[in-house]
């Protein structure tokens, strides 16, 4: 039997088939660019986004490329699709815009490319290198650059705008930047610990310390939170809380420049001037604050509060040859030779201007306005608010005419909110009111006026009457026109009200008015008597130009309805019968 033979297998060949995909290209670019093949990884970079052309990834590697090779142009033509068509958050494509622009010596360019990557990339990847490129340009440029603020420092150049807005006494500005900052960043230390200061500025203690609470409860050794606490503990008269903070901040010993101010300004006006004293002169071996005023005069008072007067002298002399034009080194002098000789205490406000009372004595004998330096000086604007909403009621009177003479948007806003309060005095919150019109604010006003939400249109006097004429509005205006320079605002606001006191009784056979400035005079006549000031007919029928039979008219006309002679025999028993001259 013959065998069988069999058929040969041939052998299979294993064919592995290659897929020719974008990341097949992506890594056999990545393998040409490790062996600096520039011209193959560009062509394998090109393959891959034909595969994948929505793939933002691969047209930014390709950029890369055409920028290694020096085809900048092209690179950035690449970039700037890729942000305007694929995708709008790739924002380091700014920034290597910005490396090809200048590579091309296209500075201003490169500005604006490196200046869009800072302010819209928010993760600061190449933030490092974008500052370095920044000065750069600078330099090139001859110019600061036109950089609004950073992303990927949420909230760092805002904190810096808010903490001038703070050094300016814009409280009411600063806090609601900085609020918008610790809501995008609450982990911004430094912006709380601010809001916190602009609270307590502002006399809004309860939110202060919450938000010196919730800096605490992040990092619990916050020094610059725990000296502003201790100054709230100190303003509250928490004596038991107080005692064992100052202890803790006795024993602290800060590094940094600005820790040992904050530390040495606190424990100063904590009332422990040996303990700043020696913060103090730590920083006078600074040689880069050899040269400030406010420390030679900060270290001042602690000397003096210490019994060094002799070195209190020495560093007054030295901060008034620093700042010759100042009178604050001067003024300590003065006080200094008082206190040597056993007269006056020695000073504690750590501050470099003068003391709040000797500044309002300087505005009372210069004019009857406040001085620039005063409307803007922090410690007297945050005087102000806080008085206003902790004062006793003729500080509130006192301080609502100052507002008066400040007149900016804190004052209108701080004067708004007052007027809305309930529990404040209608009397104080209609000479708010009449203050707000006097400095300009013309639209509507919301007050609480007798316990009711009150809406006083611009048109309107704040009274009960149904109507408002015209004739009436200008008898006011001519008083006021003709008093502005001679009476207080709380004297133009008693006008106000008898006037509409009179009309108000007299409604509504209201007489008729016809000679506006006859009205007007004796309305300044009756204001003027009622503050006891010496006035006549004659010289008030002078002034507005009218005969002296019709001011007392009208004058006796308002008094009879309003009874003005009885009202102040009640106020002042001593008064003369007569009234007039």
């Amino acid at each position: 039997m013959k065998e069988r033979k069999r058929a040969a297998v041939k052998p299979t060949k294993k064919v592995i088939p290659i897929q020719w995909d974008a990341t097949f290209f992506f890594e056999r670019a990545v393998r040409s660019l490790d062996r600096y093949h520039y011209d193959k990884a560009l062509k394998y970079f090109r393959r891959a986004v034909e595969y994948e052309p929505d793939n933002p990834v691969n047209h930014c590697n390709m950029a890369g490329i055409l920028s290694e090779i020096g085809n900048y142009e092209e690179s950035n033509s690449v970039l700037r699709m890729i942000v305007e068509e694929l995708d709008a958050t790739m924002t380091e494509c700014y920034f290597y815009m910005a490396n090809n622009f200048a590579n091309m010596e296209m500075y201003e360019a490169a500005e604006e490319a490196l200046v869009k990557y800072l302010e819209e990339d928010g993760e600061g990847q190449f933030l490092e290198e974008a500052e370095e490129m920044l000065e750069l340009l600078h330099f090139e440029l001859e110019r600061p650059t036109k950089l609004a603020f950073i992303k990927a420092r949420a909230g760092f150049h805002e904190h810096d705008q808010a903490r001038a807005l703070l050094e300016e006494g814009k409280f009411v500005e600063a806090v609601r930047m900085l609020e918008n900052i610790v809501e995008n960043n609450p982990e911004f230390l430094a912006a709380r610990n601010n809001l916190a200061l602009a609270y307590y500025y502002m006399g809004m203690f309860e939110r202060a310390m919450a938000t010196i609470g919730e800096v605490l409860e992040i990092e619990s050794g916050n020094l610059h939170a725990l000296c502003n606490l201790a100054i709230f503990y100190q303003h509250a008269e928490n004596e038991a809380e107080l005692r064992p903070l100052i202890d803790q901040l006795r024993k602290t010993v800060p590094f940094h420049q600005e820790h040992v101010f904050k530390l040495a300004t606190t424990m100063g006006i904590l009332g422990d001037h040996e303990t700043a004293y020696r913060h103090f002169v730590r920083l006078m071996k600074d040689g880069e604050l050899r040269h400030d005023p406010c420390l030679f005069h900060y270290t001042a008072v602690a000397a003096c509060n210490t019994g060094k007067l002799a070195e209190a002298e020495r560093l007054w002399q030295q901060a008034a040859k620093l700042d010759p034009g100042s009178n604050v080194p001067g003024y300590y002098l003065e006080q200094l030779e008082r206190i040597s000789q056993g007269g006056d205490p020695a000073p504690t406000s750590y501050h470099y201007h003068l003391p709040f009372e000797e500044q309002f004595k300087l505005w009372e004998k210069s004019s009857d306005t406040l001085p620039d330096h005063l409307k803007r000086d922090p410690l007297v604007r945050s005087s102000f608010f806080w008085a206003l909403r902790h004062g006793d009621r003729h500080t509130k009177l006192q301080v609502i005419q100052a507002l008066g003479l400040i007149a900016d948007t804190e004052v209108i806003d701080a004067l708004r909110d007052f007027i809305m309060e309930p529990q404040e005095d209608d009397y104080l919150k209609r000479i708010a009111i009449f203050v707000l019109r006097s400095i300009g604010v013309h639209d509507s006003l919301h007050a609480v006026l007798e316990g009711r939400d009150t809406v006083i249109e611009h048109s309107r006097m704040p009274s009960r009457l149904p109507v408002w004429e015209d004739k009436w509005q200008a008898v006011l205006e001519a008083a006021l026109a003709r008093m502005n320079k001679h009476y207080d605002l709380v004297q133009q606001h008693d006008l106000l009200t008898l006037w509409i006191e009179f009309l108000s009784r007299m409604y509504p056979d209201v007489p008729k008015i016809g000679k506006v400035e006859g009205w007007a005079a004796a309305l300044e006549y009756l204001t003027a008597k009622m503050h006891r000031r010496a006035i006549s007919y004659h010289e008030v029928s002078r002034r507005y130009d009218i005969s002296i039979a019709t001011v007392s008219k009208c004058a006796k006309k308002m008094d009879e309805v309003c009874g003005i002679k009885e009202k102040m025999k009640k106020i002042f028993p001593s008064l003369s019968e007569h009234t007039e001259e």
